[in-house]
Protein backbone atom coordinates (compact mmCIF):
# COMPACT_ATOMS: atom_id res chain seq x y z
CA UNK A 1 0.00 0.00 0.00
CA UNK A 2 1.79 2.85 -1.26
CA UNK A 3 0.94 6.48 0.62
CA UNK A 4 -1.60 7.39 -1.75
CA UNK A 5 -3.88 4.59 -1.43
CA UNK A 6 -3.40 5.43 2.41
CA UNK A 7 -4.13 8.46 2.39
CA UNK A 8 -7.19 8.23 0.18
CA UNK A 9 -8.73 5.13 2.76
CA UNK A 10 -8.59 7.62 5.40
CA UNK A 11 -10.14 10.52 3.55
CA UNK A 12 -12.51 8.35 2.89
CA UNK A 13 -13.09 7.04 6.87
CA UNK A 14 -13.20 10.83 7.41
CA UNK A 15 -15.91 11.64 5.67
CA UNK A 16 -18.00 8.49 6.82
CA UNK A 17 -17.20 9.60 10.42
CA UNK A 18 -18.72 13.12 9.40
CA UNK A 19 -21.31 11.39 8.14
CA UNK A 20 -22.30 9.51 11.28
CA UNK A 21 -22.16 12.37 13.53
CA UNK A 22 -24.76 14.02 10.84
CA UNK A 23 -26.86 10.73 10.94
CA UNK A 24 -26.59 10.91 14.81
CA UNK A 25 -26.86 14.83 15.36
CA UNK A 26 -29.12 15.75 12.31
CA UNK A 27 -32.15 17.92 13.13
CA UNK A 28 -34.78 16.35 10.89
CA UNK A 29 -35.43 12.61 9.95
CA UNK A 30 -34.56 13.14 6.28
CA UNK A 31 -31.11 14.46 6.93
CA UNK A 32 -30.46 11.61 9.36
CA UNK A 33 -31.74 9.23 6.13
CA UNK A 34 -29.71 10.73 4.05
CA UNK A 35 -26.56 10.78 6.38
CA UNK A 36 -27.18 6.54 6.69
CA UNK A 37 -26.96 6.49 2.67
CA UNK A 38 -23.58 8.75 2.45
CA UNK A 39 -22.16 6.55 4.70
CA UNK A 40 -23.13 3.56 3.66
CA UNK A 41 -22.10 4.92 -0.49
CA UNK A 42 -18.60 5.69 1.82
CA UNK A 43 -18.60 2.07 2.91
CA UNK A 44 -19.35 0.96 -0.52
CA UNK A 45 -16.01 2.93 -2.01
CA UNK A 46 -13.75 2.23 0.50
CA UNK A 47 -14.75 -1.78 -0.12
CA UNK A 48 -13.84 -1.25 -3.64
CA UNK A 49 -10.79 0.84 -2.30
CA UNK A 50 -9.16 -2.13 -0.56
CA UNK A 51 -10.41 -4.72 -3.38
CA UNK A 52 -8.34 -2.97 -5.39
CA UNK A 53 -5.01 -2.75 -3.09
CA UNK A 54 -5.51 -6.14 -2.09
CA UNK A 55 -6.04 -6.97 -5.69
CA UNK A 56 -9.07 -9.33 -4.42
CA UNK A 57 -11.57 -8.80 -7.35
CA UNK A 58 -14.21 -10.45 -5.17
CA UNK A 59 -14.26 -7.05 -3.03
CA UNK A 60 -15.82 -5.12 -6.31
CA UNK A 61 -18.64 -7.65 -6.07
CA UNK A 62 -19.34 -7.35 -2.69
CA UNK A 63 -19.16 -3.34 -2.90
CA UNK A 64 -21.65 -3.96 -6.02
CA UNK A 65 -24.37 -5.78 -3.63
CA UNK A 66 -23.92 -3.43 -0.75
CA UNK A 67 -24.56 -0.16 -3.04
CA UNK A 68 -28.10 -2.14 -4.19
CA UNK A 69 -28.95 -2.94 -0.32
CA UNK A 70 -28.19 0.49 0.60
CA UNK A 71 -30.03 1.91 -2.41
CA UNK A 72 -33.07 -0.31 -1.69
CA UNK A 73 -32.54 -0.10 1.75
CA UNK A 74 -32.93 4.07 1.83
CA UNK A 75 -35.90 4.10 -0.80
CA UNK A 76 -37.62 1.88 1.72
CA UNK A 77 -36.93 3.78 4.79
CA UNK A 78 -37.71 7.05 2.99
CA UNK A 79 -41.13 5.61 2.04
CA UNK A 80 -42.11 4.52 5.49
CA UNK A 81 -41.32 7.99 6.90
CA UNK A 82 -43.62 9.45 4.20
CA UNK A 83 -46.72 7.09 5.29
CA UNK A 84 -45.74 6.33 8.80
CA UNK A 85 -46.79 2.54 7.38
CA UNK A 86 -45.13 -0.49 6.29
CA UNK A 87 -47.27 -1.55 3.58
CA UNK A 88 -49.96 0.63 1.47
Amino acid sequence: MNSAELITALLILGGAFLALIRAIKGPTVYDRVLAVNVFGTKTVILLALLGYIGNRSGFLDIAVLYALINFLGTVALLRFVESRRFFQ
